[in-house]
């Protein structure tokens, strides 16, 4: 079965780090549009930051300078440093990957807003808490 596993996630203090990984399995990212999307209970769903399958980049501005996305095609992995946490940055961080994306990665953060069943492929979600 081909799914998407996110980890990395946990408890940690504002000012504090994390790097989130998304691991692909039963396929492989390269080729693939990827994101990292989060939720909180109550909002909408909000693009953090994109990297398209050539490597064209975007990172939303309330993440600006503080997170960086990055992907590792020999392990499958994307990943997502977080330095300098907010406590607003508390959610629920997810992945998505999605094959046949004709845009830049800014669209595919910010405007392309499907159900979340159009995607080609989004993992379970890994939590991170962020404290004052």
């Amino acid at each position: 079965e081909a799914l998407l596993v996110e980890s990395g996630g946990g408890v940690v203090q504002a000012g504090g780090s994390l790097r989130l990984s998304c691991v692909a399995s039963g396929f492989t990212f390269a080729g693939y549009t990827i994101g990292w999307f989060r939720l909180v209970p109550g909002s909408s769903r909000e693009g953090v930051s994109c990297i398209t399958a050539d490597g064209k980049i975007f990172h939303e501005d309330f993440v600006q300078g503080r997170f960086t996305i990055s992907s590792d095609n020999a392990k499958n992995t994307v990943y997502l440093q977080m330095n300098d946490l907010k406590p607003e940055d508390t959610a629920t961080y997810y992945c998505s990957a999605q094959r046949v994306w004709r845009g830049g990665p800014k669209q595919y953060c910010r405007d392309y807003y499907p159900a979340i069943f159009e995607y080609d492929y989004w993992g379970p979600g890994t939590r991170v808490t962020v404290t004052r």
